[in-house]
């Protein structure tokens, strides 16, 4: 999976006429991520504050997870903000575990499972086997590279959801079988996790989790490259520093909901909205 992934990776990045030699020579930093809300709010702040704070040219790839992690242990990109640990990406920090440096948490309180609306009538995954034809079954996922996915395989041959299907896709499939089902006040279970802008929108609640299959409160941390520290100070000194809570991080993907929204226009608002925060970040 990583190899497919980072072929990926370079592809784009050929495309794009990247090479880390080109890019140390021109100032460039390159953050890796992977298109979820909450990654594409963290690294769209980033990019802006190293580019309008610190004069850095900055490159953001969307990847899948497999290539995001191989990107950063082989020094094709310098960073990503979108590390959940200790669970959703166990897998990968495990096996890079030694090629990366992990700066640690930019946000507590990151959680996955099964996600419902409110008004579904059972309230532990224990129960979804019983109910599968309520939920057409079926739990709507997203990108199968994702660490969820992997968990919510696992959480089938678990809890013996023999009658449930996984079904891939991505965050904006999920969340439209999420929109439509509420619409029709229909049963759905969709793969989720917060911070997300979902949870702001409509009245969800998780499947309870008695196996401890999704695990318990994770965080979303950053990982970089090894050498950056050396390579590009201040840069490795703002990403240690970037620390925001799920509320302020909500801000900013509650603006990339809006019709014609520019993620980097969205982290622009935030950053000129909260100088102090930039400033602590930022060391000032």
């Amino acid at each position: 999976m990583l190899k497919k992934g980072l072929l990926v990776f370079s592809m784009m990045a050929l495309l794009m006429g990247f090479t880390p030699a080109k890019a140390d020579a021109r100032g460039t930093v390159t953050l890796t991520y992977v298109e979820w809300d909450c990654a594409v709010a963290s690294t769209y702040v980033a990019q802006a504050i190293l580019q309008e704070k610190l004069g850095y040219n900055v490159e953001v790839l969307p990847v899948g997870a497999a290539a995001m992690w191989q990107a950063i242990a082989t020094g094709d990109a310098d960073g990503m903000v979108t590390a959940w640990l200790p669970v959703t990406h166990a897998g990968y920090y495990e096996q890079l575990q030694g090629r990366v440096d992990n700066l640690g948490p930019l946000a507590h309180g990151a959680k996955i499972g099964l996600v419902v609306p409110d008004y579904v009538t059972i309230s532990s995954i224990e129960e979804m086997n019983a109910n599968a034809d309520k939920f057409r079954g079926r739990i709507v996922g997203i990108d199968p590279g994702a660490g969820i996915m992997s968990r919510t395989e696992e959480a089938i041959v678990e809890y013996n959801l023999g009658n449930i299907e996984l079904v891939e896709g991505s965050g904006a499939t999920m969340a439209a079988a999420l929109r439509d089902a509420i619409q029709n006040e229909e049963w759905v279970a969709v793969t989720g996790w917060s911070p997300h802008w979902k949870f702001g929108r409509w009245s969800l609640k998780y499947l309870d989790d008695p196996k401890g299959v999704y695990g318990d409160e994770e965080y979303i941390g950053t990982i970089v490259r090894q050498g950056l520290k050396d390579d590009m100070p201040e840069v490795y000194a703002f990403l240690d520093n970037f620390y925001w809570t799920q509320e302020q991080m909500a801000t900013v993907m509650v603006m990339n909901q809006e019709r014609g929204a520019d993620p980097y226009q969205s982290a622009m608002t935030f950053i000129n909205d909260n100088p102090d925060l930039v400033n602590k970040w930022l060391g000032r």
